[in-house]
């Protein structure tokens, strides 16, 4: 299983750490099984001027928002990995 770290550092948080949060773990229960990810809040993956920040396991963080979050599910978390 994945982990999904997401900031919720101040400049994160402004930019809607908490909005994504809410909207992944709402997706989680959309999600097939070989999927699977956990969430983790964590204070600061240090990109801030690119809030809100999300790095899966050891990968590079990356850049989500609430308007973009659903994308980011279907597209990086639910893509096939091969």
């Amino acid at each position: 299983m994945r982990t999904v770290y997401v900031c919720i550092g101040s400049a994160c948080h402004v930019k809607g750490s908490y909005p994504v949060i809410t909207e992944l773990t709402r997706l989680q229960s959309q999600t097939p099984p070989e999927y699977a990810y956990e969430i983790k809040a964590v204070f600061c993956l240090g990109h801030c001027t690119q809030a809100v920040s999300v790095r899966i396991d050891d990968g590079p963080v990356q850049t989500v928002s609430p308007t973009t979050v659903t994308e980011f599910h279907r597209s990086v978390l639910c893509a096939d990995r091969n």
